[in-house]
């Protein structure tokens, strides 16, 4: 395939080229200097001329605090910039593979979110993210859109690289997580191959796709701590309410989500997060 992958520096982006060049494709790798998607006239050039088989849009802005505090640069980024890459696909012949969040729900349900669910997102983020979602629906209903969650991988910013940083630099680190949200620990390297496996399959509709097991964040950095060679001791649980300073955002309490039509399609499952979470470990110890 001839693919183009957006957001082609971050964690997910980087790991999505990697995965398509391994597996034989032509890819296009564009960040954020080589391809603004605010900047519909920019996207509409690019795609149109490069008429890629395939989109793997990941562009996005992901600071969920920051969007709270910027709504129209998120919704100018994560809605009107995925409407502008549907869009171009629909006008190219591409398939798309739009990426998106748990953060569209509210986590006021008891059980895990299936796609077919009513999204109802508390955040600025998780609104202008739902927004693009409706946009590319509208424009191009034969795309892919795959909700994921609690994304880590080896090239970006993430818990696991933050406590493993902190714990390298002072050994004796206790940390404070909070105990009172849950969701499903995601690695980059298997969420691009499942991202890949839908773009070669040209599969429509919306797909929650995470790697298998849900854990709170308090529960999660122990793990972490653990596939360090650490005590899982060195974390404490706290509510949300007891964060200091809180946070602009509010967070789903459980974002936890059942991967119901990647499993139903007949997809294979993701592996447990803790064996993708121990090679990340080793990874960024070593």
């Amino acid at each position: 395939m001839k693919v183009l992958v957006t957001g082609a520096g971050g964690q997910l982006g980087h790991d999505v080229v990697a995965t398509c060049g391994a597996a034989g494709d032509d890819v296009i790798a564009v960040g954020r200097a080589e391809l603004d998607v605010a900047d519909r006239d920019a996207v509409l050039g690019a795609i149109t001329s490069i008429r890629p088989d395939v989109v793997v849009h990941t562009a996005a802005w992901t600071d969920v605090d920051g969007c709270e505090d910027h709504s129209d640069r998120a919704f100018l980024v994560n809605a009107l910039g995925a409407r502008h890459v549907a869009d171009a696909c629909g006008r190219a012949g591409s398939h798309l593979v739009h990426v998106s969040t748990d953060y569209v729900f509210d986590g006021a349900k008891a059980g895990a979110y299936v796609e077919w669910d009513q999204p109802n997102p508390l955040s600025v983020y998780g609104r202008s993210k739902l927004g693009g979602e409706t946009d590319v629906r509208a424009l191009l209903p034969t795309a892919s859109i795959v909700r994921t969650s609690w994304v880590c991988g080896l090239h970006g910013r993430n818990v696991v690289r933050t406590v493993i940083d902190a714990v390298t630099a002072d050994p004796d680190r206790v940390f404070a997580f909070v105990d009172d949200q849950r969701g499903c620990p995601t690695f980059t390297t298997d969420l691009a191959v499942a991202i890949r496996r839908l773009a070669a399959g040209r599969l429509p509709g919306t797909f929650h796709v995470t790697n298998d097991g849900a854990t709170s964040w308090f529960g999660f950095v122990g793990d972490v701590l653990v596939a360090a060679g650490r005590s899982p001791d060195q974390v404490r649980p706290i509510a949300t309410d007891d964060l200091d300073p809180p946070r602009a955002a509010p967070r789903p309490a459980n974002s936890v989500l059942d991967n119901a039509a990647w499993r139903l399609s007949g997809l294979p499952a993701l592996p447990p997060y803790q064996e993708p979470l121990e090679r990340l470990v080793k990874e960024l110890i070593s």
